[in-house]
């Protein structure tokens, strides 16, 4: 009996053995073919990863080029607008923000605005040197809304386009709150495109000829990058501009919005501030008042002037055109600002004098654009001569004097 015990039980170790030696081969070749599978599933993803790569890079799904005068600049596709703008059963109005929109400039982009029934204008303006005055005719119009509001403050609205005009044009205005004019011209442009981000809206921002500074080249064209004194008393409007554009160019490159840019030259017509410390303005508040046209010296330093209704029509050309730009927008008549001078005493008030103060820091020598690409790519020109615009201007600043022609 003993004996049976004991030969029974090498019998059963050695089964045990067997089968556990069966089952350990077969979980290890189990384990080998979830790594075989897991191994040809990550070869698989590799590949598709690489695929999709290489299709999100390649310039044909990634990027596109845009027309941008002298030369062609690569772009995202850019955001997508309002459902609304590609509905089949309903065609709502083009809502177009002009920031800016109740100063000089502004409030005459936005007559034009209104002149078509299709466009909805809500007009962004601090009031700093704009005034609800130009917009008066406006207020209370179904398709016009006003909103006071300081562009380097974020404005959630939903719009098509923004015409970006905010920041003081004067000298004087500029030179009063240097920071806040930079901030405007920096704060306020990244606010404006992160809108147009959002949204999707086209937008064009207001430029200027000043970023050409004190220009070395005559007349200025858009591929001359200018002359500027980064640190002077007219760097925040000059330089800020400057920063604006780079920052608009950035945002067309980086994140495909669609932009414009208009470099604005000397501009004049009604509506502008009265003694604002500009030449023309200046000098016809004082033909009407009797006093003395004070020119700066030495009197040889010349400016162009565009009457505003031409440069109105101009931005929103420019606008609706397919030219990110920037485009030299102005009048390309030169005048010295003795000749403005001798002008003005002409046709408003032969009797005053004229005399010769100091200048001021930083004074362009001369200032002219070429507008060689504006007719080209935009099919415009200036057609009010200064000796036709003066008047007109004459006019209004004697009804808001109060001083009747004799």
């Amino acid at each position: 009996m003993g004996s049976s015990i004991k030969g029974s039980v090498p019998s059963l170790r050695s089964e045990g053995a067997t089968r556990d030696n069966r089952y350990g081969r077969g979980w290890y070749f189990s384990l080998f073919l979830c790594l075989s599978a897991t191994f040809r599933a990550l070869q698989a993803s590799s590949l598709l990863f690489s695929s999709f790569i290489s299709r999100l890079l390649s310039p044909s799904s990634m990027a596109k080029e845009v027309s941008n005068g002298d030369h062609n600049s690569v772009t995202k596709p850019p955001p997508t607008p309002s459902p609304l703008r590609n509905s089949k059963f309903f065609q709502s109005n083009m809502r177009i923000l002009v920031t800016g929109g109740a100063g000089f400039i502004g409030s005459h982009l936005v007559d034009k605005l209104m002149q078509n029934e299709k466009n909805e204008v809500i007009v962004a303006d601090n009031y700093f040197t704009g005034s609800k005055d130009n917009l008066r005719k406006w207020i209370g119009h179904p398709r016009f809304e006003l909103i006071r509001h300081d562009v380097t403050e974020p404005l959630l609205i939903e719009v098509d386009q923004i015409y970006h005009l905010a920041c003081p044009a004067s000298p004087i205005f500029y030179k009063y709150n240097p920071v806040k004019t930079i901030k405007t011209n920096v704060i306020g442009t990244l606010n404006m495109l992160g809108l147009a981000k959002r949204v999707g809206a086209r937008i064009l921002l207001t430029s200027t000829s000043e970023v050409y500074g004190d220009p070395l080249v005559h007349p200025q064209e858009e591929s001359y990058w200018g002359n500027v004194n980064p640190i002077g008393v007219r760097s925040c409007y000059d330089e800020g501009k400057r920063v604006a554009e780079t920052l608009m160019f950035d945002y067309h490159r980086q994140h495909g919005i669609e932009i414009r840019i208009a470099r604005i030259f000397n501009t004049y017509g009604p509506r502008m501030n009265i003694d604002d410390g500009r030449v023309v303005s200046n000098f016809i508040a004082q033909a009407i008042r009797g006093e003395s046209l004070t020119v700066q010296a030495p009197g040889t330093q010349t400016r162009s002037f565009c009457y505003v209704s031409d440069m109105v029509d101009g931005l929103v050309r420019l606008m609706e055109g397919d030219n990110t730009g920037p485009i030299n927008i102005g009048n390309p008549g030169e005048f010295t600002m003795l000749e403005l001078a001798e002008t003005v005493k002409e046709l408003i008030n032969p009797k005053v004098e004229i005399s010769m103060v100091e200048n001021t820091p930083d004074d362009p020598r001369q200032r002219k654009p070429d507008i060689t690409k504006a007719k080209e790519l935009l099919g415009w020109e200036p057609n009010v001569k200064l000796r036709e615009g003066l008047p007109l201007m004459e006019e209004d600043f004697r009804l808001r004097l109060g001083v009747a022609k004799n």
